[in-house]
Protein backbone atom coordinates (compact mmCIF):
# COMPACT_ATOMS: atom_id res chain seq x y z
CA UNK A 1 0.00 0.00 0.00
CA UNK A 2 1.45 3.38 -0.96
CA UNK A 3 1.15 6.65 0.97
CA UNK A 4 -1.94 7.88 -0.86
CA UNK A 5 -3.76 4.61 -0.28
CA UNK A 6 -2.83 4.73 3.41
CA UNK A 7 -4.16 8.28 3.64
CA UNK A 8 -7.39 7.19 1.96
CA UNK A 9 -7.81 4.23 4.33
CA UNK A 10 -7.17 6.49 7.32
CA UNK A 11 -9.80 8.93 6.07
CA UNK A 12 -12.33 6.16 5.43
CA UNK A 13 -11.86 4.67 8.91
CA UNK A 14 -12.05 8.00 10.74
CA UNK A 15 -15.01 9.25 8.71
CA UNK A 16 -16.99 6.04 9.23
CA UNK A 17 -16.21 6.04 12.96
CA UNK A 18 -17.69 9.54 13.28
CA UNK A 19 -20.65 9.31 10.92
CA UNK A 20 -21.59 5.59 10.99
CA UNK A 21 -22.29 6.05 7.26
CA UNK A 22 -20.51 4.32 4.37
CA UNK A 23 -17.90 6.58 2.77
CA UNK A 24 -18.38 7.45 -0.88
CA UNK A 25 -15.86 8.67 -3.44
CA UNK A 26 -17.47 12.13 -3.66
CA UNK A 27 -16.55 13.16 -0.10
CA UNK A 28 -13.01 11.83 -0.60
CA UNK A 29 -12.60 13.80 -3.84
CA UNK A 30 -13.30 16.99 -1.94
CA UNK A 31 -10.94 16.07 0.88
CA UNK A 32 -7.98 14.98 -1.27
CA UNK A 33 -8.66 17.24 -4.28
CA UNK A 34 -8.43 14.28 -6.64
CA UNK A 35 -10.69 13.23 -9.51
CA UNK A 36 -13.58 10.86 -8.92
CA UNK A 37 -11.97 8.29 -11.24
CA UNK A 38 -8.69 8.36 -9.28
CA UNK A 39 -10.48 7.92 -5.96
CA UNK A 40 -12.57 5.04 -7.31
CA UNK A 41 -9.45 3.31 -8.62
CA UNK A 42 -7.66 3.66 -5.30
CA UNK A 43 -10.72 2.44 -3.41
CA UNK A 44 -10.86 -0.56 -5.73
CA UNK A 45 -7.25 -1.36 -4.78
CA UNK A 46 -8.04 -1.06 -1.06
CA UNK A 47 -11.06 -3.33 -1.55
CA UNK A 48 -9.00 -5.91 -3.43
CA UNK A 49 -6.47 -5.88 -0.57
CA UNK A 50 -9.29 -6.56 1.89
CA UNK A 51 -9.04 -3.29 3.83
CA UNK A 52 -12.46 -1.89 2.90
CA UNK A 53 -15.70 -3.54 1.85
CA UNK A 54 -18.90 -2.56 0.09
CA UNK A 55 -21.92 -1.74 2.17
CA UNK A 56 -24.95 -3.39 0.65
CA UNK A 57 -27.24 -0.47 1.45
CA UNK A 58 -25.32 2.13 -0.57
CA UNK A 59 -22.42 2.53 -2.97
CA UNK A 60 -20.10 3.65 -0.18
CA UNK A 61 -17.39 1.61 1.52
CA UNK A 62 -16.76 0.75 5.16
CA UNK A 63 -13.56 -0.49 6.84
CA UNK A 64 -13.15 -4.25 7.06
CA UNK A 65 -11.71 -6.01 10.09
CA UNK A 66 -8.32 -6.03 8.35
CA UNK A 67 -8.73 -2.34 7.57
CA UNK A 68 -9.30 -1.47 11.21
CA UNK A 69 -6.31 -3.57 12.20
CA UNK A 70 -4.02 -1.90 9.64
CA UNK A 71 -5.25 1.50 10.81
CA UNK A 72 -4.47 0.69 14.47
CA UNK A 73 -1.07 -0.83 13.76
CA UNK A 74 0.25 1.62 11.15
CA UNK A 75 -1.79 4.81 10.79
CA UNK A 76 -3.22 5.81 14.15
CA UNK A 77 -1.68 7.80 16.99
CA UNK A 78 -3.26 8.19 20.46
CA UNK A 79 -5.41 11.29 20.49
CA UNK A 80 -4.51 14.22 22.75
CA UNK A 81 -7.14 14.88 25.39
CA UNK A 82 -9.32 17.96 25.34
CA UNK A 83 -9.22 20.38 28.25
CA UNK A 84 -12.65 19.16 29.33
CA UNK A 85 -11.48 15.51 29.40
CA UNK A 86 -8.40 16.43 31.43
CA UNK A 87 -10.44 18.38 34.00
CA UNK A 88 -12.83 15.46 34.52
CA UNK A 89 -10.03 12.93 34.98
CA UNK A 90 -7.83 15.20 37.10
CA UNK A 91 -10.55 15.46 39.72
CA UNK A 92 -9.82 11.78 40.39
CA UNK A 93 -6.11 11.62 39.56
CA UNK A 94 -5.26 14.48 41.93
CA UNK A 95 -7.37 13.15 44.81
CA UNK A 96 -4.80 12.09 47.42
CA UNK A 97 -7.46 10.39 49.57
CA UNK A 98 -8.13 7.67 46.99
CA UNK A 99 -6.15 4.44 46.98
CA UNK A 100 -4.80 3.40 43.58
CA UNK A 101 -7.42 0.74 42.82
CA UNK A 102 -10.30 3.12 43.57
CA UNK A 103 -8.71 5.97 41.58
CA UNK A 104 -8.24 3.77 38.50
CA UNK A 105 -11.80 2.41 38.79
CA UNK A 106 -13.28 5.91 39.03
CA UNK A 107 -11.21 7.10 36.06
CA UNK A 108 -12.47 4.15 34.01
CA UNK A 109 -16.04 5.11 34.92
CA UNK A 110 -15.35 8.57 33.50
CA UNK A 111 -13.83 7.04 30.35
CA UNK A 112 -17.01 4.99 29.94
CA UNK A 113 -19.08 8.17 30.21
CA UNK A 114 -16.85 10.05 27.75
CA UNK A 115 -16.85 7.31 25.09
CA UNK A 116 -20.20 5.55 25.64
CA UNK A 117 -18.35 2.23 25.76
CA UNK A 118 -18.04 -0.30 28.58
CA UNK A 119 -14.94 -0.12 30.77
CA UNK A 120 -13.35 -2.89 32.81
CA UNK A 121 -10.80 -2.90 35.63
CA UNK A 122 -9.24 -6.26 36.44
CA UNK A 123 -6.98 -6.11 39.48
CA UNK A 124 -4.70 -8.65 41.07
CA UNK A 125 -4.67 -7.13 44.49
CA UNK A 126 -4.81 -10.26 46.61
CA UNK A 127 -1.25 -11.29 45.72
CA UNK A 128 0.26 -8.02 46.90
CA UNK A 129 -2.12 -7.12 49.72
CA UNK A 130 -0.92 -7.92 53.21
CA UNK A 131 -3.13 -7.85 56.28
CA UNK A 132 -2.48 -4.70 58.30
CA UNK A 133 -5.27 -4.71 60.86
CA UNK A 134 -8.58 -6.27 61.81
CA UNK A 135 -10.94 -4.21 63.96
CA UNK A 136 -14.27 -4.93 65.61
CA UNK A 137 -16.63 -1.97 65.89
CA UNK A 138 -19.80 -2.47 68.00
CA UNK A 139 -22.88 -0.80 66.49
CA UNK A 140 -25.33 -1.85 69.22
CA UNK A 141 -25.77 -4.83 71.52
CA UNK A 142 -26.42 -7.26 68.68
CA UNK A 143 -24.52 -5.80 65.74
CA UNK A 144 -20.85 -5.33 64.91
CA UNK A 145 -18.79 -4.29 61.91
CA UNK A 146 -15.62 -6.23 61.14
CA UNK A 147 -13.12 -3.86 59.48
CA UNK A 148 -10.24 -5.33 57.44
CA UNK A 149 -7.32 -3.09 56.35
CA UNK A 150 -4.33 -3.94 54.14
CA UNK A 151 -0.87 -2.44 53.72
CA UNK A 152 -2.00 -0.83 50.43
CA UNK A 153 -4.79 1.10 52.06
CA UNK A 154 -7.61 -1.16 50.91
CA UNK A 155 -10.36 -1.14 53.53
CA UNK A 156 -13.42 -3.39 53.56
CA UNK A 157 -16.09 -3.90 56.16
CA UNK A 158 -18.71 -6.52 56.86
CA UNK A 159 -21.66 -6.25 59.22
CA UNK A 160 -22.70 -9.15 61.46
CA UNK A 161 -25.88 -9.71 63.43
CA UNK A 162 -24.80 -11.39 66.67
CA UNK A 163 -26.70 -13.92 68.72
CA UNK A 164 -27.60 -12.55 72.12
CA UNK A 165 -25.11 -14.70 74.03
CA UNK A 166 -22.11 -13.57 71.94
CA UNK A 167 -19.59 -11.66 74.05
CA UNK A 168 -18.27 -8.62 72.17
CA UNK A 169 -15.28 -8.48 74.50
CA UNK A 170 -14.21 -11.92 73.26
CA UNK A 171 -14.51 -10.70 69.68
CA UNK A 172 -12.30 -7.70 70.41
CA UNK A 173 -9.77 -9.89 72.23
CA UNK A 174 -9.66 -12.26 69.22
CA UNK A 175 -9.04 -9.33 66.87
CA UNK A 176 -6.06 -8.36 69.06
CA UNK A 177 -4.66 -11.91 68.80
CA UNK A 178 -5.10 -11.86 65.01
CA UNK A 179 -3.37 -8.48 64.72
CA UNK A 180 -0.46 -9.70 66.84
CA UNK A 181 0.06 -12.97 64.95
CA UNK A 182 -1.14 -12.38 61.37
CA UNK A 183 -0.17 -8.78 60.53
CA UNK A 184 1.93 -8.89 57.35
CA UNK A 185 0.30 -12.10 56.08
CA UNK A 186 -0.83 -12.12 52.41
CA UNK A 187 -4.61 -11.70 52.33
CA UNK A 188 -5.09 -14.93 50.40
CA UNK A 189 -3.28 -16.87 53.16
CA UNK A 190 -5.03 -15.35 56.17
CA UNK A 191 -8.00 -17.76 56.27
CA UNK A 192 -5.70 -20.78 56.32
CA UNK A 193 -3.55 -19.38 59.14
CA UNK A 194 -6.71 -18.44 61.02
CA UNK A 195 -7.81 -22.09 60.91
CA UNK A 196 -4.53 -23.69 61.96
CA UNK A 197 -2.91 -21.05 64.19
CA UNK A 198 -5.57 -18.80 65.67
CA UNK A 199 -8.43 -21.25 66.24
CA UNK A 200 -6.46 -23.51 68.65
CA UNK A 201 -5.50 -20.44 70.72
CA UNK A 202 -9.00 -19.00 71.05
CA UNK A 203 -10.38 -22.49 71.75
CA UNK A 204 -8.40 -22.41 75.00
CA UNK A 205 -9.28 -18.82 75.95
CA UNK A 206 -12.82 -18.18 74.72
CA UNK A 207 -16.07 -19.74 75.89
CA UNK A 208 -17.85 -19.20 72.58
CA UNK A 209 -14.83 -19.75 70.37
CA UNK A 210 -16.60 -21.58 67.50
CA UNK A 211 -19.04 -18.74 66.84
CA UNK A 212 -16.27 -16.14 67.21
CA UNK A 213 -13.97 -18.07 64.87
CA UNK A 214 -16.63 -18.25 62.15
CA UNK A 215 -17.26 -14.49 62.28
CA UNK A 216 -13.60 -13.75 61.58
CA UNK A 217 -13.27 -16.60 59.08
CA UNK A 218 -16.26 -15.34 57.07
CA UNK A 219 -15.05 -11.73 57.10
CA UNK A 220 -11.48 -12.54 56.04
CA UNK A 221 -12.43 -15.24 53.51
CA UNK A 222 -14.97 -12.97 51.80
CA UNK A 223 -12.40 -10.19 51.63
CA UNK A 224 -9.73 -12.46 50.12
CA UNK A 225 -12.20 -13.81 47.56
CA UNK A 226 -13.31 -10.31 46.60
CA UNK A 227 -9.73 -9.14 46.14
CA UNK A 228 -8.75 -12.22 44.12
CA UNK A 229 -11.66 -11.64 41.74
CA UNK A 230 -11.39 -7.87 41.72
CA UNK A 231 -13.17 -7.09 38.46
CA UNK A 232 -15.33 -4.04 37.91
CA UNK A 233 -17.41 -3.46 34.78
CA UNK A 234 -19.32 -0.25 34.07
CA UNK A 235 -21.17 1.08 31.05
CA UNK A 236 -22.66 -2.19 29.77
CA UNK A 237 -25.85 -0.44 28.70
CA UNK A 238 -23.88 2.19 26.76
CA UNK A 239 -22.44 -0.47 24.44
CA UNK A 240 -25.87 -1.90 23.73
CA UNK A 241 -27.04 1.54 22.55
CA UNK A 242 -24.49 1.59 19.72
CA UNK A 243 -26.15 1.45 16.26
CA UNK A 244 -24.27 -1.73 15.31
CA UNK A 245 -26.35 -3.72 17.77
CA UNK A 246 -29.79 -3.07 16.34
CA UNK A 247 -31.51 -6.44 16.50
CA UNK A 248 -32.95 -8.13 19.56
CA UNK A 249 -30.96 -11.37 19.25
CA UNK A 250 -27.58 -9.60 19.03
CA UNK A 251 -28.44 -7.34 21.97
CA UNK A 252 -29.56 -10.32 24.04
CA UNK A 253 -26.35 -12.29 23.39
CA UNK A 254 -24.10 -9.29 23.98
CA UNK A 255 -25.93 -8.31 27.19
CA UNK A 256 -25.53 -11.84 28.51
CA UNK A 257 -21.77 -11.83 27.84
CA UNK A 258 -21.23 -8.39 29.35
CA UNK A 259 -23.03 -9.50 32.54
CA UNK A 260 -20.93 -12.68 32.83
CA UNK A 261 -18.00 -11.64 35.04
CA UNK A 262 -16.22 -14.96 34.52
CA UNK A 263 -16.37 -14.48 30.74
CA UNK A 264 -15.26 -10.83 30.91
CA UNK A 265 -12.37 -11.79 33.18
CA UNK A 266 -11.30 -14.39 30.61
CA UNK A 267 -11.50 -11.84 27.78
CA UNK A 268 -9.58 -9.12 29.63
CA UNK A 269 -6.96 -11.21 31.40
CA UNK A 270 -3.87 -11.45 29.16
CA UNK A 271 -1.47 -14.34 29.58
CA UNK A 272 1.43 -12.42 28.04
CA UNK A 273 3.29 -9.33 29.22
CA UNK A 274 2.40 -6.99 26.37
CA UNK A 275 1.36 -3.63 27.75
CA UNK A 276 -1.24 -2.79 25.12
CA UNK A 277 -3.42 -5.14 23.10
CA UNK A 278 -6.22 -4.45 20.62
CA UNK A 279 -8.61 -7.30 19.73
CA UNK A 280 -10.87 -6.52 16.79
CA UNK A 281 -13.98 -8.39 15.65
CA UNK A 282 -13.79 -12.14 16.04
CA UNK A 283 -10.47 -11.82 17.94
CA UNK A 284 -12.31 -9.99 20.73
CA UNK A 285 -14.20 -13.21 21.61
CA UNK A 286 -17.17 -11.00 22.53
CA UNK A 287 -18.94 -10.37 19.21
CA UNK A 288 -17.85 -10.16 15.53
CA UNK A 289 -18.71 -6.47 15.59
CA UNK A 290 -16.91 -5.64 18.84
CA UNK A 291 -13.42 -4.41 19.79
CA UNK A 292 -11.60 -4.83 23.09
CA UNK A 293 -8.65 -2.56 23.95
CA UNK A 294 -6.61 -3.64 26.98
CA UNK A 295 -3.69 -2.11 28.75
CA UNK A 296 -1.74 -3.61 31.63
CA UNK A 297 -0.38 -1.57 34.51
CA UNK A 298 2.08 -2.11 37.34
CA UNK A 299 2.20 0.80 39.77
CA UNK A 300 3.78 0.63 43.22
CA UNK A 301 3.73 -3.15 43.06
CA UNK A 302 0.01 -3.26 42.27
CA UNK A 303 -0.73 -4.77 38.89
CA UNK A 304 -3.84 -5.22 36.83
CA UNK A 305 -5.48 -4.56 33.48
CA UNK A 306 -7.84 -1.87 32.26
CA UNK A 307 -9.97 -2.42 29.19
CA UNK A 308 -12.55 -0.72 27.02
CA UNK A 309 -15.20 -2.74 25.17
CA UNK A 310 -17.05 -1.10 22.29
CA UNK A 311 -18.10 -1.54 18.68
CA UNK A 312 -15.58 -2.44 15.97
CA UNK A 313 -16.28 1.10 14.77
CA UNK A 314 -14.48 2.40 17.86
CA UNK A 315 -12.74 5.74 18.38
CA UNK A 316 -9.41 3.93 18.69
CA UNK A 317 -7.20 7.01 18.95
CA UNK A 318 -9.42 8.59 21.60
CA UNK A 319 -9.66 5.46 23.72
CA UNK A 320 -5.91 4.88 23.64
CA UNK A 321 -5.27 8.53 24.45
CA UNK A 322 -7.55 8.32 27.48
CA UNK A 323 -5.95 5.09 28.75
CA UNK A 324 -2.45 6.51 28.23
CA UNK A 325 -3.32 9.65 30.16
CA UNK A 326 -4.85 7.88 33.16
CA UNK A 327 -2.08 5.32 33.65
CA UNK A 328 0.75 7.78 32.95
CA UNK A 329 -0.71 10.25 35.46
CA UNK A 330 -1.09 7.48 38.05
CA UNK A 331 2.58 6.55 37.63
CA UNK A 332 3.63 10.19 38.02
CA UNK A 333 1.52 10.46 41.16
CA UNK A 334 3.18 7.35 42.59
CA UNK A 335 6.68 8.71 41.88
CA UNK A 336 6.10 11.93 43.83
Amino acid sequence: MDKRQEDLLKAIVETYVKTVKPVGSKSLCQKFKLSSATIRNEMAVLESLGYIEKNHISSGRIPSESGYRYYVEHLMEPEKLTGSDVLKLQSIVKNQDLVLSDAISQCMEIISDLTSYASVVLGSNAEGNLLKQVSIIPIDNNKIVALVCTNKGVVENKQFQLEEQTDIKELIKTSEIINKMLTGTPINEVASRLEFEIKPIIAKQMVDYERIYHIFYNALSDFAMQEADDIRVVGRAKVLEQPEYNDAETIKKLAYKLDDQKFIKHVVNDKDNDELKVYIGKDSEVDPNTTVIKRKYDINGESGTVAVIGPKRMEYARVMGLLDYVLNEMKKKDEK
